[in-house]
């Protein structure tokens, strides 16, 4: 548990500075937020830097906004399971554009973040728990909402906040291992943003999103 403090303690310039990063993408377009909602859509078991590149390039060229499925679909080679994932963006696409243009700050309630996510998860095909949890957290809101990944999940089994990793997430389980985390990281007093983003660059080398 020392080392797990100092180790933040080393990397807490480093981790702040991102979470400011994140909170800055709130105040720009909603198009932009919608960027960040394709990319967590793409992100379950592929690679986060290969879906960033992936959405990012779709933006730019306006494909994202404008491309029809197999457009997309041809923007997301380097993604898993490019047919569900280009269905699923241009779903939500249609989802949150209202008069030719994209709106989606206001489906989001920032004094209800957990409300919030359950709503992107009833009502946003290919996010589950997880995924709109990542999406809030990288819009600037993941104060009160955990990303309970591989990663996360492994680091929660070694320091001993729950006894194994499990099989299965329903949305009631997350909530209580959720619950769990954010009593560990109060206990070891670094907040639960922070705390995700320790563990995946201890993961994986780098402090990403």
């Amino acid at each position: 548990m020392k080392e797990l403090i100092r180790d933040y303690n080393k990397r807490k310039k480093v981790i702040r500075g991102r979470l400011k990063d994140f909170k800055e993408v709130w105040k720009r377009p909603d198009k932009k937020i919608f960027e960040e909602l394709c990319f967590c859509i793409c992100t379950p078991q592929s690679k986060a830097v290969n879906c960033d590149k992936a959405i990012t390039s779709l933006a730019k060229s306006g494909m994202l906004f404008e491309g029809n499925i197999d457009e997309i679909r041809a923007g997301l080679k380097a993604v898993r399971f490019p047919n569900n994932k280009s269905r699923f963006i241009l779903e939500a696409r249609r989802l949150f554009t209202e008069g030719g243009s994209i709106k989606i700050k206001n489906k989001i309630n920032e004094k209800d973040i957990p409300a919030t996510r359950y709503w992107f998860v009833r009502n946003v095909k290919g996010l589950g728990p997880k995924e709109a949890s990542h999406f809030l957290r990288n819009i600037g809101f993941g104060k009160d909402v955990a990303i309970l990944d591989v990663h996360i999940l492994r680091n929660m089994v070694k320091y001993k906040v729950i006894k194994d990793h499990p099989k299965t997430l329903t949305e009631k389980k997350y909530i209580l291992l959720e619950k769990k985390l954010k009593v560990f990281a109060g206990k070891i007093n670094i907040p639960m943003d922070g705390l995700d983003l320790l563990f995946w660059s201890r993961e994986t080398g780098n402090i990403f999103k």
